[in-house]
């Protein structure tokens, strides 16, 4: 077992975990309250295994996960309120209230969103990645996805290419042993998911991802390899979520006895208690922790509730980008100079020129389809071939 860091580390680390766990928790009752919509994925009983990886960042670094990452933006920075609002669908969410539980995102941190396809993060972490490479950058992208998603054709995809384009990406599993209601065993041939990247170059090894400890070694030296030899590597790490796929899960593919086997190995609990036995931390400490968790939380539900829902006229907006500019819901593209759709006075005047000559040409007398007669079907034009006769000698 690896030794426990600094008394200030190991304070960070229990609220951050304390923080998400009381969050998830909380998340949960909103939901039963029909304050938050859409989907929602807790992460209760996977909190090492996500502030294990964040605590071990860069600020400069990419972090992108799948649909279960209220606790990954936490971990990296982003405030807890913003979160919640997200959930709550209103304008103080890090999406603006239009992305929900499943997408997350927060560019400020660098923490590119949460997917709600599986395996869809795994090549757009290779895209990260390889923009940090043109861009100069001494950035990794760190690359979370569940066992699921070591099944998809993404996922072999993107192995092939990090491991040939060598590019600065680490790749973690988060197994908590299911992939929705489906266990390992069932939907992977290969059980040892630390082995399925190595076909395609990318060494892997299994970590406990019960131990925040462990965590943060595995994904240091994942890290170290990613930034300075630029050998992409992928850690698995065994976890295990407390509570369903989704809200609507009603577990019926687990025992109750298996759940509560892995309760008693709680990441939190386990962790609070090493610190106590070790001399790091004291009762105080962890009382300290609690409170404040429950104090961020509290004020978390209040400035989700404060904030006010999305306009109805902004239903369009942040739909396109071009360039630098804000969102348009439509693209005009028919010269070298896109414009916004919504808005033909302020086309450029190639764009003007084309759209009048279309209009012209489409009003000649003499234009294809007129030469034809007015009624297409009466001259062959609906359907029948102007191809000529041919006969039906063929030469030798």
């Amino acid at each position: 077992m690896a030794d426990l860091p600094d008394a200030g580390t190991c304070y960070e680390l229990l609220a951050r975990m304390t923080l998400i766990r009381r969050f998830e928790e909380e998340a949960g009752r909103q939901y039963q309250r029909a304050k938050a919509g859409g989907f929602l994925h807790l992460a209760i009983g996977e909190e090492a295994t996500i502030v294990g990886t964040t605590s071990v960042m860069r600020d400069e670094d990419y972090l992108i996960g799948t649909y279960r990452t209220h606790g990954h933006a936490i971990a990296r920075g982003t405030e807890p309120e913003r979160v919640m609002a997200e959930l709550f669908g209103r304008v103080g969410g890090t999406s603006g209230g239009r992305g929900g539980s499943m997408h997350i995102f927060d560019r400020e941190q660098r923490f590119m969103g949460g997917y709600g396809i599986v395996g869809g993060n795994l090549p757009i972490a290779a895209g990260l990645a390889l923009s940090s490479e043109y861009k100069g950058e001494d950035a990794v992208t760190v690359c979370m996805f569940g066992d699921g998603a070591s099944n998809t054709g993404n996922f072999g995809e993107t192995m092939n290419l990090a491991a040939l384009w060598q590019l600065p990406v680490f790749f973690l599993v988060e197994n908590n042993l299911y992939g929705m209601g489906t266990s390992v065993e069932r939907h992977s041939a290969q059980t040892d998911l630390s082995k399925k990247a190595e076909g395609y170059g990318i060494p892997g090894r299994r970590i406990d991802g019960m131990d925040v400890i462990a965590v943060r070694e595995g994904v240091a030296e994942g890290l170290r390899q990613a930034r300075e030899e630029r050998r992409p590597t992928l850690l698995e790490a065994f976890t295990y979520r407390y509570r369903g796929h989704s809200a609507a899960d009603p577990e019926v593919y687990r025992e109750r006895e298996e759940v509560e086997e892995w309760q008693r190995k709680d990441p939190i609990e386990a962790f609070a208690r090493r610190c106590i036995e070790a001399g790091v931390l004291g009762e105080r400490e962890l009382q300290e922790v609690r409170d404040k968790a429950e104090e961020q939380v509290e004020a978390a539900v209040e400035a989700a509730d404060a904030s006010s829902e999305p306009a109805l006229d902004s239903l369009y907006e942040n739909l396109y980008v071009v360039d630098d500019e804000a969102g348009w819901y439509a693209v005009d593209e028919r010269s070298p100079e896109p414009h916004r759709g919504e808005r033909e006075e302020e086309m450029p005047a190639a764009a003007r020129e084309l759209a009048e000559a279309g209009a012209a040409y489409g009003g000649r007398p003499d234009g294809p389809r007129q030469s034809r007669g007015a009624d297409p079907a009466e001259h062959g034009g609906a359907g029948e071939s102007s191809t000529p006769e041919v006969s039906e000698e063929v030469e030798d």
